[in-house]
């Protein structure tokens, strides 16, 4: 069984920050890549941004240059660094993990930006 745990949500004003981390624990066995994804009402879930073990980074186009995705191996434990929040960055942020052995997801974290 592999748990992930999420924190870092909140409520925010435009143009502020935030920063989400995930906590992988458990059975965790080879894993390729972690990373956040994210839901809005009424709206698909999207990538936002993902990373290997290896460090290569992958980021939704929308989002690049505002949101940096970081991971600390040793802990298991991926960050979301997100700056100049928009309105309509307002979601649910859920935490990925992509193993081997299968794929596993947070509970997650509200985001919401408004002043």
């Amino acid at each position: 069984q592999v748990e992930l745990v999420e924190s870092g949500g909140g409520l925010v004003q435009p143009g502020g920050s935030l920063r989400l981390s995930c906590a992988a624990s458990g059975r965790i066995f080879s894993i390729y890549a972690m990373g956040w994804y994210r839901q809005a009402p009424g709206k698909q879930r999207e990538l936002v941004a993902t990373i290997t073990s290896g460090g290569s980074t992958n980021y939704a186009d929308s989002l690049k240059g505002r949101f940096t995705i970081s991971r600390d191996n040793a802990k298991n434990t991926v960050y979301l660094q997100m700056n100049s929040l928009k309105p309509e960055d307002t979601a649910v942020y859920y935490c990925n993990l992509a193993s081997y052995l299968g794929e596993y997801w947070g509970q997650g974290t509200q985001v919401t930006v408004s002043s």
